[in-house]
């Protein structure tokens, strides 16, 4: 797992062109997303089940969709709105895609 993440992670800095990455964490539980900017190593965006909002809606297709349309809206506010996708090394399918979906239905452009 760990080795395909860093693959991916290695073929998008070298598309990247500076800039920030849209990075999911899935689990059985939950799903958080972050908008990363790699060159000042800093968190611009951020979103996740865990949050008090958020809490209790579990990890489903649903959830991951609110949770794209919320970084979306929180990303654009702090300026962002090109990013590269970060998938990780989950496959784009499911709750991943769903989340992907959601936030470029949002405004995020990638």
């Amino acid at each position: 797992m760990k080795s395909r993440a860093q693959r991916v992670r290695r073929r998008l800095k070298k598309n990247s062109n500076g800039q920030p990455r849209l990075s999911v964490f899935r689990s059985s539980k939950n799903i958080s997303v972050q908008v990363i900017d790699d060159a000042n190593g800093v968190t611009l965006a951020s979103a996740s089940t865990l949050e008090k909002a958020h809490k209790g809606k579990g990890s489903d297709i649903a959830a991951a969709q609110a949770i794209g349309k919320l970084v979306a809206e929180r990303a654009l506010k702090a300026g962002v709105e090109n990013v590269i996708f970060d998938r990780g090394a989950y496959l784009f399918h499911g709750r991943v895609k769903a989340l992907a979906d959601a936030a470029r239905s949002a405004g995020l452009k990638f």
